[in-house]
């Protein structure tokens, strides 16, 4: 039918453009924050392509929800303006007659919304805590840029090391100052390695001395030792072994039904049921007055959305801090939404229907 694919068609083109738009910004951000990570040493130099596109497939479902519903408030709010809603309506299609035709487009990206959130982001999420998480147990000093001082993390310390060409596991010509409670040490060492505990991260020095001095009392102290080791950092480490929700499938959190997982899967259930509502909920927040054109529909529509999305992170932790269960914060949350849209649609058809027939000339019988 020549209605249902002219709509069909206008979505389609307002989509891709949207999509693509809506990629480029946020892959050019997560370039920008990978390198930024990369520079601060949080990860590795060559896996900054790789968790971006992990990044990437993360956040791939709010980005084709997004596109959906701006395609959705753009196209019809095009057709409004442009008068093209004002002569379906006056041949007898309503606003509720839209709504086959955008679901049929957008059943696709529904269903890949879908596929990404129950499979892909818990995968997407898994393999990148474990990119991170090896950078960051690193026995050896590759991840250490030989020949440049670098500080600390709470700036406390400073230090230098060379890279020993023969092995990678061993530094050489080691020094460090730090600068703490008053008292400030110089330490240096002929040669150093990475120990590591399941807690803690070790600096192990070899044949070298250390000199300290006392701002407070002046006392000044020397020592020599053939073995020295010091804390290089004491964050607790979690096991690849150990998932958080986030990168814990889907079917393994059905499985244990803890308040972490069940907050998890509210998440996941969630969006899925978003990118459904917001398709409807973007037909009724298209209308437009075609003697005013204007782009305060779509303004509306992108708060709305904003708010949708923070009520989807509020219930997951609603139900993670036990105070939902899983059914009825999605019964709220997204129940709400969808009867909200349900209630847009019908008034906007109520108000059609009452229009043709203001319009109708008088005598003419129905």
């Amino acid at each position: 039918m020549l209605f249902d694919s002219s709509v069909r068609s206008e979505l389609a083109r307002s989509f891709g453009v949207t999509f693509v738009v809506i990629l480029t910004i946020v892959l050019t951000m997560m370039l920008i924050r990978s390198l930024g990570q990369a520079a601060g040493g949080n990860i590795a130099p060559q896996d900054v392509l790789l968790l971006m596109a992990y990044a990437s497939l993360a956040h791939l479902p709010t980005m084709l929800t997004l596109s959906l519903f701006i395609a959705v408030v753009a196209s019809l709010g095009r057709m409004y303006r442009e008068s093209e809603m004002t002569i379906w309506f006056s041949s007898g299609i309503g606003l509720s007659r839209f709504v086959k035709p955008v679901l049929r487009m957008s059943l696709p990206v529904l269903l890949v919304v879908l596929v990404l959130e129950l499979i892909v982001w818990p995968w997407g999420n898994q393999n990148s805590a474990q990119l991170r998480e090896h950078y960051q147990k690193r026995s050896d000093l590759s991840r250490v840029a030989p020949g440049q001082f670098q500080s600390s993390r709470d700036g406390a310390s400073v230090f230098f090391i060379e890279r020993d060409a023969e092995d990678e596991r061993t530094g050489r010509n080691v020094f460090i100052l730090s600068n703490k409670d008053k008292t400030e040490s110089v330490t240096t060492a002929s040669r150093g390695h990475i120990e590591l505990t399941e807690t803690e991260r070790f600096l192990v020095l070899n044949d070298g001395q250390r000199n300290e001095a006392n701002a407070a009392t002046g006392e000044r102290t020397r020592a020599k030792f053939e073995q020295y080791k010091i804390l290089a950092d004491s964050q607790v480490l979690r096991s690849a072994d150990t998932l958080n929700p986030k990168a814990t499938p889907t079917l393994e959190l059905l499985r244990t039904p803890t308040p972490g997982n069940h907050g998890e899967l509210t998440w996941r259930f969630g969006m899925c049921l978003a990118s459904f509502n917001m398709v409807l909920l973007g037909m009724g927040l298209a209308a437009t007055n075609p003697r005013r054109p204007n782009n305060w529909n779509l303004l509306f529509a992108l708060l709305s959305f904003v708010v949708y999305f923070n009520l989807i992170g509020l219930s997951q932790g609603w139900v993670s801090n036990g105070r939902f269960g899983i059914g009825a914060a999605l019964g709220i949350v997204h129940g709400g939404v969808l009867l909200l849209a349900m209630v847009v649609l019908w008034l906007r058809d109520q108000g059609n229907c009452i229009g043709r027939a203001k319009r109708k000339p008088a005598g003419v019988s129905a």
